[in-house]
Order: C-alpha cells, then sequence, then structure tokens
C-alpha cells in the first residue's frame, strides 16, 4: 500500500495538484504493480521561508540516506 507524501512550496494550483498525483500514481502503478486503489497521496506545501529553516535542513538533509534524489541546490 504504497503512501507518497509530497512537499511542495506554496502557489501551485489545485489542478497541478491533482495532474502530479494522477501522474505518480500511473508511473508507480506501472513500475509496482499495485491497483490504482492500492496508492494514497498527501500534499504539504510551505513558503520559502519554512522550506529553508525546516524541509531543507530536516526532512532533506537531515534524511541524506533516505534520499534517492539529491537536490541540486543548497540552501
Amino acid at each position: 500500500m504504497p503512501h507518497f507524501q509530497i512537499k511542495l512550496l506554496e502557489g501551485k494550483t489545485e489542478e497541478q495538484k491533482q495532474e502530479l498525483t494522477d501522474e505518480v500514481v500511473k508511473v508507480a502503478q506501472k513500475i509496482l504493480g499495485n491497483g490504482n486503489e492500492s496508492f494514497s497521496v498527501a500534499i504539504e506545501e510551505y513558503s520559502l521561508d519554512q522550506w529553508k529553516n525546516k524541509v531543507y535542513p530536516d526532512d532533506i538533509i537531515g534524511n541524506k540516506e533516505l534520499l534517492y534524489k539529491k537536490p541540486g541546490y543548497k540552501m
């Protein structure tokens, strides 16, 4: 039962967030083989200040060993 938690900078439209959700699930289904009912997706939005002070240091740098794709930027 895969669950994806996506963190974004604020400002994306509901349509963009829904399209991202649909595409993540579609690709995950193709790779993992689970049915659509197996997936859940949460999207959290953050201000740039919150990203710099919480998401980047805690969730990205603080969890380097969990990253399969590292960011190409530094803060």
